[in-house]
């Protein structure tokens, strides 16, 4: 975990002098910051409760979008040209479940400008800005506000009691098909790197693995994908078979490729409990 103000003066002074923002510089290394897992025991009521859209992951530094690996996003003039001139970190969203049309539209060299009509950048992240989360929520309401873009908004904000209140509204976002909720502890500084400052709580867990060979399918599925092999990080190796539609068991995610899947835990082997493929990850 690196606190973003103890880093080398030199190099921010440097980075000054060639007009980078400082944000921008550390996103364009992935540094940025990085939710935990939610804990049943933590208490959460000293924090920031958000809904976590499933979009894709955008810094502005001042002047452009890039992915949180520094990638350029190829958004059309207009809908950048009176974002304010500081750093903000957000999700380009267009509304619950439609993740792979808002990363269709962001990996063209050319804006589909119908589509990015319908997207939103929902800021959640000043990372310029000193002081605790609570004062970085009040200012992205403020500059939002002063800015009157309607497609720029900060994602709501908001707090409970206890953990009763976490579930009952939890309860409510998954069954209106949201991905889950996103708590922030409310007297973090900004940091970079995996915090729990930040944790998430969904109704399941996400993973990532490279996809190693197809097994062709029986019965409905016979001569086409029935199961992707993976292998993880860690070394374990596994079939997933569920969640892949039609069209993705005829022209499957393609072997090397590395694909997002979700589960329920795991078993006693360490192996996932009912894998089930979600989406390729894309390049960032």
């Amino acid at each position: 975990m690196r606190i973003l103000w103890h880093c080398d003066l030199k190099r921010l002074r440097l980075l000054a002098a060639l007009g980078l923002g400082i944000v921008a510089a550390y996103a364009h290394a992935g540094e940025v910051l990085l939710a935990n897992v939610w804990n049943s025991q933590l208490d959460p009521g000293v924090y920031w409760v958000s809904e976590k859209l499933d979009g894709v992951r955008a810094v502005w530094d001042g002047k452009q979008l890039h992915t949180r690996n520094g990638n350029l996003i190829q958004a059309p003039d207009w809908f950048v040209v009176d974002f304010p001139k500081r750093n903000m970190d957000g999700e380009l969203w267009m509304g619950r479940g439609r993740f792979e049309e808002v990363a269709g539209a962001i990996h063209q060299e050319k804006p589909d400008e119908a589509r990015w009509r319908q997207m939103q950048y929902r800021i959640f992240e000043l990372p310029d800005m000193p002081g605790d989360f609570s004062a970085r929520v009040a200012e992205m309401h403020r500059m939002t506000q002063e800015a009157q873009v309607p497609w720029l908004t900060p994602v709501l904000q908001f707090r409970v009691a206890n953990a009763k209140e976490l579930r009952e509204i939890f309860n409510k976002v998954v069954d209106g098909g949201g991905e889950g909720l996103m708590l922030h502890r409310a007297d973090a500084v900004y940091m970079t790197g995996r915090s729990d400052a930040l944790l998430k709580l969904k109704p399941f867990d996400d993973a990532e693995a490279k996809v190693t060979a197809h097994f062709s399918g029986k019965g409905r599925n016979s001569g086409r994908l029935g199961a992707l092999e993976v292998l993880t990080d860690d070394g374990m190796r596994f079939r997933i078979g569920s969640g892949l539609s039609d069209a993705q068991r005829v022209n499957p995610p393609p072997v090397g490729s590395i694909i997002t899947y979700r589960h329920t835990g795991l078993t006693h082997k360490g192996l996932p409990r009912f894998p089930r493929y979600l989406r390729v990850r894309l390049p960032e």
